[in-house]
């Protein structure tokens, strides 16, 4: 068996088609079948049942990509492991951040990394939770930024902050003047929230549900900027993480502390327990709890 017949064979499985396998490898596709064939004969068992056009994996076939894809990752570790101890690697480091994290918490991480390491490419996607989790045991990702917990026992994470979240309200609304706010208001106050299948949402329907009721916003919107648009048109008042709201500095609306203190969320860093952390990813680790210390200390300040 040879690392090129186990690359092939990995490169089947993502296409699950012969041709597009063949030319995305860059060989022709009787040489790919003569290699897939020659490695089920070493294996001793087919790895692909071909009924017609289509292509799927037998059981044994499904075994091997798991072992396949562990080798590959084995390797890679190795080679960034080497590169580093031989001074020769740049870095590259590939973030997952859900999305209303990666407003507030991000950019001002990725400018200062950016200042101290110019050198270090970073791709930052916004994701949901379980993408996230998902993309992290594939390998597609060296951190994610998520909620915590994230129960998975292959996954390792360290807590950065706890977030509140906060009223946003457009300047004249009754509201206003107000110093701190009770969630009831959400019983009489017109309103524009995330869709229910949000974490942010959930929550607040929880916090909601323990006062007997529930929301029942005007609007449903599953953008952060596009709430806040509603709450400058005067069409209802939104809940936020705090954070986000002060980092925009809109005059056009108050931000307001909610008197609940099950309106907050425990926010991390989640990574494979298995993965070898490259200098470049601790570096912006490190970076990101520096943002972190500046957040609360804002805060602070503002709230004294």
């Amino acid at each position: 068996m040879e690392l090129r017949q186990l690359e092939y064979f990995r490169s089947v499985c993502q296409e699950l088609h012969f041709t597009r396998a063949a030319e995305k490898i860059g060989i022709s596709q009787p040489s790919l079948s003569q290699q897939i064939r020659l490695l089920e004969h070493e294996i001793g068992a087919p790895l692909f049942d071909r009924i017609g056009k289509k292509t799927a994996l037998t059981e044994s076939g499904r075994l091997l990509l798991k072992y396949t894809q562990n080798i590959f990752h084995e390797i890679e570790q190795a080679q960034t492991a080497i590169k580093e101890l031989n001074g020769l690697q740049r870095g590259n480091i590939s973030i997952g951040t859900l999305l209303t994290v990666e407003n507030y918490l991000i950019p001002p991480t990725l400018l200062n990394f950016h200042r101290l390491y110019p050198a270090i490419k970073i791709s930052v996607f916004g994701l949901r939770t379980e993408d996230i989790r998902i993309s992290l045991l594939e390998n597609k990702l060296d951190i994610g930024i998520v909620f915590l917990p994230m129960k998975d026992r292959e996954l390792e994470s360290i807590s950065l902050y706890k977030e509140e979240l906060a009223l946003a309200v457009p300047n004249g609304h009754p509201l206003e003047e107000q110093e701190m706010v009770h969630l009831d208001v959400l019983r009489t106050t017109s309103s524009v929230l995330f869709p229910e299948n949000y974490f942010l949402r959930q929550l607040i329907n929880k916090s909601c549900n323990d006062l007997g009721f529930l929301p029942q916003p005007t609007f449903e919107i599953t953008t952060m900027e596009s709430l806040i648009d509603m709450v400058e048109k005067g069409v209802g008042v939104t809940i936020l993480p705090k954070p986000y709201l002060e980092c925009l500095n809109n005059n056009k609306i108050r931000v307001i502390p909610i008197l609940n203190n099950n309106l907050s969320r425990e926010v991390g860093i989640v990574y494979r327990k298995d993965k070898y952390m490259g200098a470049a990813t601790r570096m912006f680790i490190d970076q990101l709890k520096a943002t972190t210390i500046n957040l609360n200390y804002r805060t602070n300040i503002d709230t004294d």
